[in-house]
């Protein structure tokens, strides 16, 4: 399991998971969206574009 906080964000990932290849972002311990990595859209619930962006970040950076 991958966790890395930015932003005011909680972004969690599980080396292994299903597929898509997703991301579960929090914010005060609620899932703010459920990311699909790979279609780039949500699984569930909505992303600002700020949201999107660190998402984005992260993805390039390869933590994700």
């Amino acid at each position: 399991m991958g966790k890395i906080r930015r932003g005011g964000f909680v972004f969690v990932s599980w080396i292994g998971d299903h597929p898509p290849r997703h991301v579960h972002v929090y914010r005060d311990g609620k899932l703010v969206v459920k990311w699909d990595l790979d279609n780039w859209q949500p699984m569930r619930g909505r992303a600002t574009g700020r949201l999107a962006e660190l998402i984005r970040e992260l993805d390039d950076e390869g933590v994700l």
